[in-house]
């Protein structure tokens, strides 16, 4: 018993006179705990522009159990509300109480994102609302009114989010799309902790001891990424009064120098108080402009696809440069037909892709298939398919911006599955020109640009550049490989050279940019919902490149219409910082037509 009570008064000792985080917690009642939410990391573009910053806002913080009459009409004018909105927001806070959601004895946040003009109003006045008091955060500020996908917006968390990550408490703020959420963790920083000591009427009078318990914020990391503001820009300007998507990516390294996507947004539409208004408006507008085209939207490739049955055949040896096939104004079997346009005939490889003939590549398809190497057409099909994936599509490729989309690449099994056994090299020949069931995203189709322009290699796409005191992941590093020889690609490339300088007629001369060997590929893909899309890919310079681009103008028409000569804008304005005095009739005719009805 004399050792227990020696033990006991020991504690007891040791509590009062040693130990202070009783003495912390009993002191509760005259301090305050504040969180100190850090500065998201900055974002810059390649050139180190400033793109997106921060603001300083109040969120407005309540002690329901400290709470007494006020002047409502006063704090009203102060903050900027009106009575009705005051009443909302005090029944909003007693069902939470009742929810659950809240407590009378916590901070609540009840009023969000004051200005910093409106809550220098209001601080002089807290003395007079017990319970009140202010809590400092930052909001976005988007430097420039362009890149709304790619930069993505913040959000307020949700009771899921809470549940399952214990960084996040109610009225946090979170990346929600493009970048803000793949890069959420390195973005956010670290929350700080800071006690002040307050008087009976909530009035702030100084750190508590010294600032012995407080905890500094950790700013988030700044990104620099690889897009290049100037060209966005261009970009969205060209695109506008049209709907569509433009992507660029630097062919040596993978990074995407602009990724466009129209209809689109300012971004500073989703920030601050104003988000809640304006968000419904642009989640029901008909033309989508949140939807980010360029990594979601599925198309048919067109004649662009031309490029890589041609790599293929060549890989499986049922070509040659030198294979010719005859065309007469398409292809026929039997009592089926694929219209092709006039162009002299028979035509080689190089030819083939310079005049887009769609009979040259359904004899090549069907070869592919048909080959008697393989046991059946199934197998043929899935080593088809193979190589299609090992280009990067029919899978996610990866790129570093959140709610990316696969696209579509079927295999034999869903053949079997929608047209039974049995099935032909016939009743699939549409895919030998990009059309059928084969969806491709704008990414996927730039990256087929980046890879014929690398004979055969890529780097997985990317955005960010560089990360703040950190490496980027090595994803984005890794070279990628298609198993095609790399001397096919010369071939493709000599076609591709030809469908823009070639002096008998080429599809695509209207992308030509002087003194830029630009390589390109027009495509006109069916769209059974209407006018047939704009396509064009390619990249330049042929020798070097330094940039591979797609193009899809929805409801356009002809690739080389609408697709090509925006294409060869944006690859001269990269190359050569303008466009040439010669060629500006190009771009007002591009920027003056609307093809949408917004």
């Amino acid at each position: 018993m004399i050792l227990v009570g020696l033990c006991m008064l020991g504690r007891l000792a040791y509590v009062q006179l040693i130990d202070d985080k009783y003495q912390l917690s009993a002191d509760s009642n005259s301090r305050r705990k504040v969180i100190q939410f850090p500065s998201r990391g900055l974002v810059y573009d390649r050139n180190g522009k400033l793109l997106v910053s921060n603001q300083p806002v109040y969120d407005i913080m309540i002690l329901p159990r400290k709470v007494e009459t006020f002047d409502s009409i006063d704090f009203c004018n102060t903050v900027g509300i009106d009575m009705p909105t005051l009443r909302s927001l005090f029944t909003k806070l007693r069902q939470d109480i009742r929810r659950r959601r809240a407590s009378i004895y916590k901070p609540y946040v009840f009023l969000r994102q004051l200005s910093g003009e409106r809550y220098s109003q209001l601080q002089e006045k807290l003395y007079k609302l017990p319970g009140f008091y202010a809590q400092r955060r930052t909001l976005r500020r988007y430097e420039y009114p362009t890149a709304a996908h790619v930069l993505g917006y913040v959000g307020e968390v949700n009771d899921t989010i809470i549940k399952y990550n214990s960084y996040y408490a109610q009225g946090d703020y979170i990346g929600v799309s493009g970048i803000e959420r793949s890069f959420e963790d390195e973005l956010r920083g670290e929350k700080g902790v800071n006690y002040q000591m307050v008087d009976v009427l909530g009035r702030q009078k100084g750190s508590y001891r010294d600032g012995e318990y407080d905890i500094q914020a950790v700013s988030g990391k700044d990104l620099t990424l690889s897009l290049d503001v100037d060209l966005q820009m261009y970009g969205e300007m060209l695109m506008k009064g049209k709907t569509g998507s433009i992507v660029a990516i630097r062919p040596e390294t993978g990074e995407i120098l602009c990724m466009v996507s129209a209809p689109s947004y300012d971004p500073s539409l989703l920030i601050g108080r104003d988000r809640s208004k304006n968000f419904p408006i642009l989640s029901t507008d008909a033309q989508n402009p949140l939807l980010n085209r360029a990594i979601q939207g599925w198309y048919p490739p067109g004649s662009t696809f031309k490029t890589i049955n041609a790599l293929i055949g060549l890989q499986e040896g049922v070509i040659s440069p030198d294979t010719k096939y005859p065309c007469a104004f398409g292809y026929t079997v039997g009592r089926f037909h694929m219209g092709c346009h006039g162009h002299m005939s028979p035509l080689n490889l190089r030819q083939s892709i310079q005049h887009s003939c769609n009979a040259y590549y359904a004899y090549a398809f069907r070869a592919i298939l048909d080959n008697k190497k393989y046991a059946n057409i199934n197998e043929s099909f899935d080593i088809w398919k193979d190589y299609l994936v090992k280009f990067g599509l029919g899978y996610r490729l990866g790129v570093d911006i959140a709610n990316e989309n696969r696209g579509f690449v079927p295999n034999a099994t869903y053949y079997d599955r929608v047209r039974g056994r049995g099935w032909t090299s016939l009743g699939v020949v549409s895919l030998a020109i990009g059309q059928g069931e084969l969806l491709l995203t704008p990414l996927q189709m730039a990256n087929v640009a980046a890879i014929i322009a690398n004979k055969g290699w890529f780097y997985t796409p990317h955005i960010v550049h560089k990360i703040q005191d950190s490496s980027i992941d090595s994803l984005y590093t890794t070279k990628r490989y298609t198993d095609i020889d790399t001397a096919y690609f010369s071939v493709v490339q000599d076609g591709m050279e030809l469908a823009v300088w070639g002096l008998d007629a080429g599809t695509a001369r209207g992308a030509q940019i002087p003194d830029v060997r630009i390589c390109g590929k027009t495509g006109t893909a069916q769209n059974p919902h209407g006018k047939d899309h704009s396509i064009f890919m390619a990249f330049a310079p042929k020798e070097s490149p330094e940039i591979a681009i797609s193009v899809y103008v929805e409801n356009a028409g002809f690739g080389a219409t609408w697709a090509a000569p925006i294409a060869s804008l944006m690859v001269e304005k990269y190359i050569k910082g303008e466009v040439a005095p010669n060629r500006k009739y190009i771009e007002d005719r591009i920027l003056h037509t609307v093809l949408n009805d917004k």
